[in-house]
């Protein structure tokens, strides 16, 4: 409780001293505060094991129990919410001081060391950085001390409260507080948006809201009639009783769960919130809201529908295939098509999630495994790359590729980074992405053998193909960036601030380490999946694959993939991961 609750008690303090102590303090301190909530979430994670829980209950009368609970599918998700979140507290003390002394300064040019007008270039009517400057060396007025103090103040309490509310969504353990969870999360980049965004951000910020609030409502229509025929609104009652579910009842709750969480994915047709809301978000902002509350609607998915719902499960896998690769292929496109960062980043993260779609579509152990696992790669890749971006704003003043080039001589240090996270996107060695789309697309594979699914092979095809398209746009905008010719505008541009560079670095570093060592995540989530086939009595029928061809991940990329020897495979069957067996089970 402390790990989840802790930010959002201390987002009023962080704003009292961001206020009358200034930005230092209240930087230090926010990135104090869920430092030490990270590690307060870690301790109990690494306790349970492949395959343990962790859990703190407490009484909610008529609605249930409410509590939060660690397991092999809140683990991943909530450390990967928070390590990015700790990380972007001190990647957005420059950019965010920059960008509220600009949008001040727009109308009152009262500082000392006043930018000409050519030094700022001004996108959709905002100013968007200087080039090359450094806030340091820059004098401020009193005026502009105290406004700068008290924006980010606000700034810093409420992406505390964003990221109590990611986090308490992945460890709720009742749908009515899983919900409560789920729209807190939106209310904090809603004005985040509104008050520290770009272009015309109100309206960004409003069209961001409605969406992701009627994407809520959806849902919670169908997290009520859940919760009525199951007679309890625990997770553990609901999934003991989620037969008592008429079966007239499943469509609409099914349609009611894939919409509410396809809105917060930004998969296709229900995407239209998305581009605009990356692009026109600060970019700290932007990275919190692309790689870790974004995929929180995949969370969504396997908790409440595959996990809850369990039953209700099979046959419809086809479906989020051909949702997923739509997904993938359309975001992928549109990536190509753009001159804005920000714009190729907002549609490869709609594409990204069409692979996490994609996997979930697969019915089996691995293919759901490795979309869960992408979650973390997707994460991790693009926070890097949207840090790019900020970086890139921040030093040349545009995030217009056409007006850029060669600046891997000039910011040496965000070019080695960046392609850490491009790798990592791509799905290349020795990135956490390559382990990730390993499994994903294995599982997918043997479960479209095994069934003799001529259309899930197709949709696997398609979806491997796209994969050639997520490394084009990558590339190319990496290539715009930081090859070529540096344009005379850029000659003295340099490397961003420690903060922005270090921060990146730490990040660059975990995805490094998931690729070398995928176990430390994967243990936890297979075990979790292994789970959602072997021990639930709901699921209509669980076949096991006699013929199931082999799977070998070498020690050198796996790291101890399914090292536990006391783990159970005697439901599990063949298909060896690390030397030990593992059996595609699938819902038929």
């Amino acid at each position: 409780m402390v790990a989840t609750f802790l930010p959002l008690i201390f987002s009023p303090v962080v704003y009292f001293l961001g206020k009358h102590k200034g930005i230092n303090i209240a930087t230090w301190f926010s990135f104090g505060i869920l430092a030490l909530s990270t590690i307060f979430l870690i301790i109990p994670s690494l306790g349970l094991g492949s395959g343990g829980q962790y859990q703190e209950i407490y009484s909610g009368g008529q609605l249930g129990h409410f509590g939060l609970k660690l397991d092999g599918l809140s683990v991943p998700f909530a450390i990967t919410i928070y390590i990015i979140s700790t990380a972007v507290v001190l990647y957005s003390k420059p950019y965010m001081a920059r960008k509220i002394l600009l949008d001040h300064d727009h109308d009152q040019t009262k500082t000392i060391v006043e930018p000409k007008k050519d030094d700022v270039e001004v996108e959709d009517g905002k100013n968007v950085g200087f080039k090359g400057g450094n806030l340091s060396t820059m004098v401020l007025s009193k005026t502009q001390k105290s406004h700068l103090d008290t924006q980010m103040g606000i700034y810093f309490a409420l992406y505390l409260a964003l990221s109590m509310g990611m986090v308490g969504t992945v460890l709720a353990t009742n749908i009515l507080e899983f919900y409560v969870f789920f729209e807190l999360m939106i209310v904090p980049p809603f004005f985040l948006i509104a008050f520290f965004g770009y272009g015309n951000r109100k309206k960004v910020s409003f069209v961001f809201f409605l969406w992701s609030a009627v994407g809520a409502l959806v849902l919670l229509l169908g997290l009520l009639a859940i919760g009525f025929f199951s007679g309890g609104f625990d997770f553990d009652v609901i999934k003991s009783n989620s037969s008592q579910i008429p079966v007239d009842w499943i469509p609409l709750i099914l349609l009611s769960i894939v919409m509410g969480f396809g809105i917060k994915l930004g998969a296709l047709f229900l995407h239209v919130w998305l581009p605009d809301t990356y692009t026109q978000a600060p970019t700290p902002i932007s990275v919190v809201i692309s790689s870790a509350m974004t995929g929180i609607g995949a969370y969504g998915i396997v908790r409440i529908w595959l996990e809850l719902l369990s039953g209700n499960y099979a046959g419809y896998g086809i479906y989020l295939d051909i949702w997923g690769v739509a997904t993938m292929v359309f975001g992928g496109a549109m990536a190509l098509m753009q001159n804005d960062i920000k714009k190729v980043l907002a549609y490869s993260s709609i594409s990204s999630m069409g692979y996490i779609i994609f996997g979930l579509g697969s019915e089996s152990v691995l293919g759901i495994s490795g979309a869960i696992m992408l979650y973390v790669s997707h994460g991790l890749g693009k926070a890097l790359l949207f840090m790019m971006a900020g970086s890139i704003i921040l030093q040349t003043g545009t995030r217009n590729m056409d007006k850029l080039g060669g600046l891997s001589s000039k910011m040496p240090y965000t070019a080695v980074l960046t392609m850490i996270g491009a790798l990592t996107i791509m799905g290349v060695p020795i990135t956490s992405g390559f382990m990730a789309e390993w499994v994903l697309f294995n599982g997918s594979l043997q479960d479209a053998i095994d069934e003799t699914n001529y259309l899930k092979i197709a949709a696997f095809a398609v979806a491997i193909s796209t994969t050639v398209l997520t490394s084009a746009y990558i590339l190319w905008m990496y290539k715009r960036i930081f090859f070529g010719i540096v344009p005379e505008t850029l000659k003295n541009v340099g490397d961003s601030s420690r903060y922005v560079i270090v921060t990146m670095g730490v990040l660059a570093a975990f995805t490094l380490i998931l690729g070398l060592y995928p176990d430390l995540f994967y243990s936890p989530i297979i075990n979790y999946v292994e789970n959602l086939y072997s021990n639930s009595s709901n699921i209509a029928q669980i076949k096991q694959t006699t013929d199931s061809q082999e799977l070998r991940i070498s020690d050198q990329l796996i790291g101890g993939f399914g090292d536990s020897k006391t783990n159970d495979f005697s439901q599990i069957g063949t298909g060896e991961v690390d030397g030990y067996y593992m059996q595609q089970n699938r819902y038929t």
